[in-house]
């Protein structure tokens, strides 16, 4: 049985007239199981593969070889289905025209759906909302899988018209988790960032053929161990207070504060997804009124709620103090992880000015990158940095921009600009 564990780490002193209250609360969860093994319903897993006419025919065997092993890890028991993507989205498993559009993973379903895999062909367009449309469509037509994920692989731009995508991410939102992959360099990453944020999932580029079995083989896996369907962050702050955000910042950036579902007045609930044995930071901010110097007051408490039980929860504080030793302190994990912020969004305003041929602003955020790694410890931050630009100077942030930048390395900069490191301890400490 999964078990959860709560910490707030924060500097709950303020000031005479302070106002604002940062805290991260650090939620971990042990004995999650497998998905769709507990109580919770059944789990279900859809994988979308690119069939379009750009997948060229070695990067179509690579993709088909990956998805024969994302099957592969899928436990026995789940609820499955491959959707092949091109301009239109085509169930390939299972062959069904009506009824349930999944079956459940055994040998026999297994080998069928490797079988059906092995003979994509590239043709088409790419329209992603007819792909994400269709996965619902099949989700929803099995009513006892809760858990749902997707693993979605694209090499291309989607070529709709504008809003369309968008549309069919808003239907997505909230009701099935996506894992999105692009292959090569003709996919854009904004694009499929999008779909992968809205829909609690992650982006990652597979520069060559050669990486996507592994990629499949891990992203299925991580899926698999995800044992507790959903939870839900539930925030509840005083009378009069506002919550100024609600970021996840470990271990990717992922803001929350407009997923906002209210329970009651005082009180939110915040989208978590699936979790596994493992643990995640959260940074919530929040404005109260101030009070006199000496007041205490409970400043906000956070649930991790799953199905309609609180499972754990820490307690956010605010205390007002005239000792100046006290109020000026800021919490190691609070600035750590508020670089962290700084950094995804230099990274990735860096690379649009580049885009956009603003060198010099490109310079200057890219460089304030390099200095944010540095600080924050972020290596694999620090080593894509290098490969988009000279490094003169880190503790100042001097850089150039090369001259000759390979795209791959570009594109993969941005789509690992949220994930973060988790603050460096003291092993004496």
């Amino acid at each position: 049985m999964a078990e959860f564990s709560a910490a707030v780490y924060q500097n709950e002193f303020l000031p005479d007239g302070g106002t604002d209250v940062n805290a991260i609360v650090t939620i971990g969860c042990t004995g999650a199981g497998t998905a769709g093994q507990g109580s919770g319903g059944d789990a279900g897993e859809i994988i979308i593969v690119d069939t379009s006419g750009s997948m060229a025919p070695e990067t179509m065997q690579a993709a088909i070889d990956g998805a024969k092993a994302a099957l592969d890890e899928i436990v026995d028991g789940t609820y499955f289905a491959v959707i092949a993507g091109a301009d239109h989205a085509m169930l390939a498993y299972p062959a069904v025209s009506s009824g349930p559009g999944m079956v459940r993973m055994d040998g026999r379903t297994r080998h069928e759906a490797m079988s059906a895999v092995e003979r994509f062909i590239g043709s088409g367009g790419t329209a992603i909302s007819t792909w994400l449309d269709l996965a619902g469509q099949l989700f929803a037509s099995i009513k006892d899988v809760t858990q749902r994920h997707v693993l979605l692989l694209t090499d291309g731009e989607n070529r709709e018209r504008p809003g369309k995508l968008d549309e069919a991410i808003r239907r997505a939102t909230g009701y099935f988790q996506a894992d999105c992959r692009g292959v090569g360099t003709d996919w854009q990453v904004a694009e499929v960032r999008r779909i992968s944020e809205a829909l609690l999932g992650s982006v990652d580029i597979i520069p060559g053929p050669s990486e996507m079995r592994a990629q499949f083989q891990q992203i299925m896996r991580t899926s698999m161990a995800r044992g507790v369907s959903d939870g839900k962050l539930r925030i509840w702050t005083p009378q009069g207070a506002q919550i100024l955000f609600v970021r996840q910042v470990s271990p990717t950036v992922e803001d929350l504060t407009d997923r906002r579902t209210p329970v009651n007045p005082l009180t939110g609930d915040y989208p978590t997804g699936a979790w596994s044995d493992e643990s995640r930071d959260y940074h919530v901010a929040v404005r109260v009124a101030a009070k006199a110097i000496g007041q205490e007051q409970l400043a906000a408490r956070v649930q991790l709620v799953v199905g309609d039980q609180v499972v754990t929860q820490g307690l956010v504080k605010a205390t007002w103090s005239s000792d100046e030793s006290l109020t000026t302190k800021i919490d190691q994990q609070v600035a750590h992880y508020t670089g962290q912020t700084e950094l995804a969004r230099a990274i990735q305003e860096g690379l649009a000015a580049k885009a956009g041929g603003d060198e010099a602003t490109a310079t200057v955020k890219l460089g304030r990158a390099v200095r944010l790694a540095a600080e924050t410890g972020n290596d694999e931050a620090t080593t894509k940095l290098r490969k988009v630009v000279d490094v003169e100077d880190a503790d100042e942030g001097t850089v150039k921009l090369k001259r000759s930048i390979d795209k791959a390395d570009e594109m993969a900069l941005d789509t690992a600009s949220t994930k973060t490191t988790r603050i460096r301890r003291d092993p004496t400490a």
